[in-house]
Order: structure tokens, then sequence, then C-alpha cells
């Protein structure tokens, strides 16, 4: 079986958070969405700039808090991916203020963080 892509992984992640069974146990799992940060040809990457689009913003982001965080960021890689020093530089700044965030290599690892952030009690 070949190695999936990053958005082969991202979809089959997606596709996990939407099943019945994932989304009764979970129900907070509906405010998660992707961030459309794709490379774009020249005219559309100039627009998407002048619409205020970043390098380097997380994939995905559950805006939902959960123990102490705010939120949750996630940027998606296959297996064997490389975030990038503006993605490394995103995270690092929203985990300064109070996000969980997290590098994902696969949707199997994305759902071990999502299990995880979901499953967090409030701090005493």
């Amino acid at each position: 079986m070949a190695a999936m892509t990053e958005q082969q992984e991202q979809i089959a992640l997606i596709k996990w958070t939407q099943q019945p069974s994932v989304r009764q146990l979970y129900p907070e799992l509906k405010f998660l969405f992707h961030v459309p940060n794709e490379r774009a040809d020249k005219i559309q990457a100039a627009n998407l700039k002048r619409m205020g689009v970043k390098p380097g913003v997380p994939d995905l982001m559950l805006p939902f808090p959960s123990g102490k965080y705010h939120g949750l960021f996630i940027e998606m890689k296959k297996t064997g991916g490389r975030a990038s020093t503006e993605q490394l530089w995103w995270l690092e700044h929203m985990k300064a203020n109070g996000y969980a965030t997290a590098v994902c290599y696969g949707w199997r690892q994305a759902v071990e963080v999502l299990t995880w952030y979901l499953n967090l009690k409030e701090p005493a």
C-alpha cells in the first residue's frame, strides 16, 4: 500500500471525526476546521496574501477550550514529513498564548492528540 499524502491523511482524520459514534463521544469535534493555507499560483497567492493569509498557519484549529487550554492547533504532516520553520514558529507562539499545539504525522496520531485534548479535565 502506498503512503498517504498529507492531504489524504487530513481527509482521513476529518472522516474519522464525522463518524456518528465519534461525534457522540466528542460533540466538540463539530467545531474542528481546516485553515486553507495551501500553495497557490502567483495571482491567487497575491490575492490570498491581501486577504490576510500568512505562511505557516497550522492546518487545523479546534476553537473549543479543554483543560487549561483555549483551543487546539494541529499541523498535519504525512508520515516522514517535516514542519517548516514558519509552522513551528506559529505553533510555538500559539502554545505560549494558552493553546495546545501539535505536529501530527498521519491521521492516527492526530486522533490520539484530539482524544487526549478532549479528555482533559478542568484545572482545579
